[in-house]
C-alpha cells in the first residue's frame, strides 16, 4: 500500500483521510520511504527532516479522528524549493557562496501552508541562486530527468519537479522568474502553474524582483487548485502581495472552454522550433478545438524582448552581488559570474529604458487579451538535451516581464521519449482562466504518472523489477 499511496494525488488522499481509510502517518511514512529509495539516483531533494515530518503526520492523525482538521490540506506531505526559507533548515539557494544557516522564520508561502497543517518534508534541489535553467550545482551535484537519468531535468526548479512526478510528496513549491516553474515541469512531465505576480507572497525579496513568481508543481491541474486556496493570500512582508478576495480556486475548474477564444502561436513570430515539438503542439491544440475553443493562429506581435531582460540582468546582478559580497561572488559557478559581470556592465540609463519598454510590453499584451482569452505555445522549443545542458524554453519569460499567470501541461513525448508541454497564458489576473483551461485539457488528454516500472533501462537495476 505505501507505493500506491505515494502515486495518489493530493485531493485523493484528502478523500481517504475523511473517510478513515489512510492516515497522515501513513502517507508521511510511504512518502519518506519512496524519497530514501530514489534521492541516491535522483538528488531531487537537498535536505530532509523525517523526524519532523513524522511528529507533524502524528499531530495530523489526531485532528483528523477528532474530525477536525487544521486546513484545507491538512496532512499532505510537501516540498519547498531551496530558494524559500522554512523554518529548521538552510536555505543555501544552491551556492557554496550561500551560508550554512537554519532559518528561524518561514516564508509567506511556507506559513501559510504551515497553517493548513501541511506536513513539511524539506528542501527540494535548485539551480545556484535560481540563474539557470539546469538544476546541476557545485554545491549539490545533479538532479537528473524523472525519466531518464541521461537527460537534464531542468530548472531552477527541478528538484521540486521531479518530485513531483516521482511522487516524492504531492504537493511541490517552485519559483517562477523566467520559466523556472514551467520549464522543469514540462520535460518531466507535471503540472507547473506561475501565478499572477503577486497572488502568491514572498519573502525576503527575490534577487530579480518583479518577475519572480511563486506557484506549485503537481501531478494534477487540481492539486494546483488546492494549493492555491491556501499559498494565494497577502503577506505583511510582501508589499506587493496582491489582496486575498477568497476565492475558491477549485471552484468551475471542471467548466471547460467551449466558446473561450484562444490564440495559438507555434513560435511566437521569432523562434525556431523544433518541427518533432511542432507536432505536438499541433495536436495539443487541436483537441482544444474538440473541447469548443475558438483557435486562431496568431503571434502577439512583441518582438524578442532578450534584450529587455538582459538590461533588467543588472538589478539583479547588483543585489546578488550585495548580498554575497566578492568572496561569494569568487565562488559561483564560472558560467553565472561571467554572466553576473556582463550584466553589470548595463548602464542605469540602460535599465530605465528596460523597465519603459517592459510596461510598453505588458501594455500590448494587456490589449491583445482583450481579443482572445489565452495565449497558447510550446513551452520547450528543441527536445530534452543530456545533463549538463540546460533545456530550451525562450518561450517563457515574456510572461514573467508582464506578469501574467501561465502553466505548462503535459501534452506528449518527444523524439527521445521524454515530456513536452504544452504553455497556457493568461491575461493578468485571470489565473482562474488558465486553471480551468489546463484542466479541460488534461480531461481529454491524461498524461502516464511516471511508475518505477517504466523508467528508462538507464534507471538502477532495482527501478526494473
Amino acid at each position: 500500500m505505501a507505493n500506491d499511496l505515494t502515486q495518489l494525488s493530493a485531493n485523493e488522499l484528502l478523500a481517504l483521510y475523511r473517510n478513515k481509510a489512510a492516515s497522515p502517518v501513513e502517507v508521511t511514512q510511504a512518502v519518506l520511504a519512496r524519497i530514501s529509495n530514489l534521492q541516491p539516483h535522483y538528488n531531487a531533494y537537498r535536505a530532509i527532516d523525517a523526524d519532523a515530518a513524522l511528529v507533524q503526520a502524528k499531530a495530523s492523525e489526531v485532528r483528523w479522528q477528532r474530525g477536525a482538521p487544521q486546513g484545507v490540506l491538512d496532512g499532505i506531505p510537501a516540498g519547498f524549493k531551496d530558494l524559500l526559507n522554512v523554518q529548521g533548515f538552510p536555505t543555501r539557494k544552491g551556492s557554496l557562496a550561500s551560508p550554512d544557516k537554519v532559518q528561524t522564520e518561514d516564508s509567506p508561502v511556507a506559513a501559510r501552508l504551515r497553517e493548513s497543517g501541511v506536513i513539511i518534508l524539506g528542501k527540494t534541489q535548485t539551480a545556484e541562486f535560481g540563474w539557470k535553467g539546469l538544476t546541476e550545482t557545485k554545491l549539490a551535484g545533479v538532479t537528473p530527468n524523472a525519466w531518464d537519468r541521461q537527460y537534464a531535468s531542468g530548472g531552477s526548479s527541478g528538484g521540486a519537479a521531479v518530485s513531483a512526478a516521482l511522487g516524492l510528496g504531492p504537493l511541490q513549491i517552485g519559483t517562477d522568474g523566467g520559466g523556472s516553474i514551467r520549464q522543469p515541469a514540462s520535460v518531466n512531465g507535471v503540472f507547473g502553474f506561475k501565478p499572477t505576480y503577486g497572488r502568491v507572497a514572498g519573502y525576503p525579496a527575490a534577487h530579480n524582483g518583479t518577475l519572480f513568481h511563486i506557484g506549485p508543481l503537481t501531478r494534477t491541474v487540481t492539486d494546483a487548485a488546492l494549493l492555491l486556496n491556501v499559498i494565494a493570500a497577502p503577506d505583511v512582508r510582501d508589499w506587493t502581495s496582491l489582496p486575498s478576495d477568497g476565492r475558491d480556486w477549485t471552484a468551475n475548474l471542471n467548466d471547460g472552454i467551449k466558446g473561450l477564444r484562444i490564440a495559438y502561436s507555434l513560435t511566437l513570430g521569432y523562434i525556431k522550433v523544433d518541427p518533432g515539438i511542432a507536432a505536438i503542439i499541433d495536436h495539443a491544440v487541436a483537441r482544444l478545438t474538440e473541447l469548443g475553443a475558438i483557435v486562431e493562429e496568431v503571434d502577439p506581435g512583441f518582438a524578442n524582448p532578450a534584450p529587455i531582460l538582459e538590461a533588467l540582468a543588472a538589478e539583479r546582478a547588483i543585489r546578488l552581488r550585495r548580498d554575497i559580497g566578492d568572496a561569494g561572488v569568487a565562488l559561483l559557478d564560472p558560467g553565472i559570474r561571467a554572466s553576473l559581470e556582463k550584466a553589470e556592465k548595463h548602464t542605469l540609463a540602460e535599465v530605465v529604458e528596460a523597465n519603459q519598454r517592459r510596461g510598453e510590453l505588458a501594455v500590448q499584451l494587456r490589449r491583445f487579451h482583450q481579443k482572445y482569452d489565452l495565449l497558447v505555445t510550446p513551452v520547450t522549443s528543441q527536445p530534452v538535451p543530456h545533463l549538463g545542458t540546460a533545456p530550451e524554453a525562450p518561450f517563457l519569460s515574456p510572461f514573467n516581464l508582464t506578469q501574467q499567470p501561465a502553466a505548462s501541461i503535459p501534452a506528449g513525448f518527444d523524439v527521445n521519449g521524454l515530456p513536452v508541454g504544452l504553455h497556457i497564458v493568461g491575461a493578468q489576473y485571470n489565473d482562474a482562466l488558465v486553471l480551468r483551461a489546463a484542466r479541460a485539457f488534461e480531461a481529454i488528454q491524461p498524461f502516464p504518472a511516471l511508475h518505477l516500472s517504466s523508467l528508462r533501462e538507464h534507471a538502477p537495476a532495482w527501478a526494473l523489477a
